[in-house]
């Protein structure tokens, strides 16, 4: 493959499920679904507003670890358990991307794999 780079989060789920935080092949970068119920202390996060913020924290970070940045995003897609709360994602979504505004999809899934997840976000980047 095209100068493949596969970016791990340590997360002993990754080697058991066969996947990875995220993949870079030439200059795309494609982040999988991250979600945030605690904090980096252990502390619950239980608004919308708060994991959406803590998630795109993390996918930051990745990006910067790819060799990109928020500027190179190009789509999210948001998926929350409870569409009601729509506003709330939306407002953090808009703290990053308020000037980038890359496309993006929000869709309400009936659960996720932790019942404390409220919002689960995947991001693709072009450099």
């Amino acid at each position: 493959m095209n100068n493949r780079q596969n970016f791990t989060s340590g997360s002993p789920w990754e080697d058991i499920i066969g996947y990875c935080r995220a993949v870079k092949v030439g200059n795309t970068i494609e982040i999988a679904g991250t979600t945030a119920a605690k904090d980096e202390e252990g502390n619950s996060l239980t608004t919308m507003y708060d994991q959406t913020k803590a998630i795109l924290d993390k996918l930051t970070k990745v990006l910067e670890d790819a060799g990109a940045s928020l500027e190179n995003v190009v789509r999210t897609r948001m998926f929350l358990t409870d569409i009601s709360q729509w506003e709330e994602a939306a407002k953090a979504h808009g703290l990053f991307f308020k000037d980038i505004k890359p496309v993006t999809t929000m869709v309400e899934v009936s659960k996720l794999i932790d019942p404390e997840m409220l919002i689960e976000i995947e991001i693709t980047a072009i450099l």
